[in-house]
C-alpha cells in the first residue's frame, strides 16, 4: 500500500474518493456492466476519472482493520495564515474535542466558517484539511474553525454530531477572543462533511443555540436510502463514491443497516421532515455524482420550506472533481460559485448581510 493509496482512502477531508467495497446485493439498482462511467463525466474531467479508476482498481477492498488505518503524514500547513490545534470541552458527558483554529486576528469582527471534512462518516481528519481551510480563509478574510470530529463506527452519529455542535457553541462563546462577528457564522463541509454540516444547522435551530447566517454543502451526503433501497442510475456514482461505499458509510455512521423504516431522522438530514426556519444555504454537487439527486432534492424541499437557497450541478461532475480537478475550467466555476456564495452571506460582496 503506497501513501498515495491512503491518502486517497483517508479522502483527504474532501470528498472521501477511492473508497471501495466487496460489491454485493443492492436494492433495486440497475446492472452497470454495460456502462462505461467515463461517457457521461465532462470531457475535461476525463482524464482525472481515469486516474481514480485505475487508483481505486488497484486498492484492497475496505475491511475493519484496511480502514481504521487514518494516521498518516499531512501536508504542512501553509506559513501566510495562522493555524492552531486546540482542545475544546466537549459536550455534556462526553470527551473533549480537538479544532483547528484559522486566521484567529483578536480585536477584529470578521465572519467565520465552521467546517466539518470529508471522508464517508469513516475517514478523513480535521488535519488533513488545514491547507484547504486556510485558502478559504484567505479569499474571505474569515477565521475559518474545522473539527475533528470522531469517526463511525467508533461512534455513531451521536458522538460526531455532538462533537461538531460543541466545536460551533465553542466557536460562538468566543467569538470576541478569535476576532469573530458572531453575526456572521456560517457551516460549511463536503460530502460528508456536509451531511454534517447539514445536520449541524437543524441541531442549531432546534436548539435555538447558535444563529447561522449559512449553510454551505458540496455534494453533500445526506439520505442513508441512496443506493440501499432506492435506484442508482447506472451512469450515476460510479466515479469516486458508489453504492456499496455508501452503504457501508451509512451502516458505520447509523449503527445499523440503511435504508430501513427505522432509521433515525436525527441521524440523516434527508429524513427530517420540517426544513424551515434553517440559515440561507448553498449546495453544489456534479451530475453524475452518487448524491446528485438526494442533493438536488433536498434543494427543493428547503426551497419549498422558505428557505433562501442556491443549487449549483455540474454536467459531467464526478464526486469530489473538483478536489482532484482544480485546474479546470468546470472546477473553477465550481468553486468560484462556493465562495460567491460565501462573501454574499458575509456581506463582503458589498450586499447587506
Amino acid at each position: 500500500m503506497t501513501l498515495e493509496r491512503r491518502d486517497i482512502l483517508r479522502g483527504a477531508a474532501l470528498a472521501g474518493l477511492g473508497a471501495t467495497l466487496p460489491t454485493g446485493a443492492l436494492a433495486n439498482t440497475v446492472s452497470p456492466t454495460a456502462i462505461d462511467p467515463i461517457a457521461a463525466v465532462a470531457p475535461e474531467l476525463r482524464p482525472a476519472a481515469r486516474q481514480i479508476q485505475a487508483m481505486v482498481a488497484a486498492m484492497p477492498p475496505i475491511t475493519q482493520a484496511y480502514r481504521t488505518m487514518r494516521a498518516g503524514p499531512q501536508p504542512p500547513p501553509a506559513t501566510d495564515i495562522p493555524q492552531v490545534e486546540r482542545r475544546i470541552p466537549g459536550a455534556a458527558g462526553q470527551p473533549p474535542v480537538t479544532v483547528y483554529v484559522i486566521n484567529a486576528k483578536p480585536g477584529t469582527r470578521r465572519p467565520a466558517i465552521l467546517h466539518t471534512h470529508g471522508g464517508g462518516y469513516i475517514v478523513g481528519s480535521a488535519k488533513g484539511s488545514i491547507l484547504q481551510c486556510q485558502d478559504l480563509a484567505r479569499q474571505l478574510d474569515c477565521v475559518v474553525v474545522t473539527v475533528e470530529y470522531r469517526l463511525a463506527p467508533e461512534t455513531t452519529y451521536l458522538g460526531s454530531v455532538a462533537d461538531n455542535h460543541a466545536a460551533l457553541l465553542w466557536l460562538n462563546a468566543n467569538a470576541a477572543t478569535l476576532g469573530v462577528d458572531p453575526a456572521r457564522i456560517a457551516v460549511m463541509g463536503e460530502s460528508a462533511g456536509g451531511g454534517h454540516a447539514a445536520l449541524l444547522a437543524l441541531m442549531a435551530r432546534d436548539r435555538r443555540s447558535v444563529p447561522l447566517c449559512a449553510q454551505v454543502l458540496i455534494y453533500p451526503m445526506l439520505d442513508d436510502r441512496t443506493g440501499s433501497t432506492r435506484a442508482v442510475p447506472p451512469f450515476i456514482g460510479r466515479i469516486g463514491w458508489d453504492a456499496p461505499a455508501n452503504i457501508f458509510g451509512w451502516t458505520c455512521f447509523l449503527g445499523q443497516a440503511p435504508g430501513g423504516a427505522a432509521v433515525p431522522a436525527a441521524g440523516v438530514p434527508a429524513r427530517v421532515r420540517h426544513l424551515s426556519g434553517l440559515p440561507p444555504t448553498f449546495i453544489a454537487v456534479g451530475s453524475v455524482d452518487l448524491f446528485v439527486e438526494e442533493d438536488v432534492d433536498y434543494a427543493r424541499r428547503l426551497i419549498v420550506a422558505g428557505v433562501p437557497t442556491e443549487l449549483v450541478v455540474t454536467p459531467g461532475g464526478f464526486h469530489g472533481f473538483d478536489a482532484v480537478a482544480p485546474d479546470t475550467g468546470l472546477a473553477r466555476r465550481f468553486t468560484a460559485a462556493k465562495i460567491a456564495a460565501l462573501r454574499r452571506a458575509f456581506g463582503s460582496d458589498g450586499t447587506a448581510t
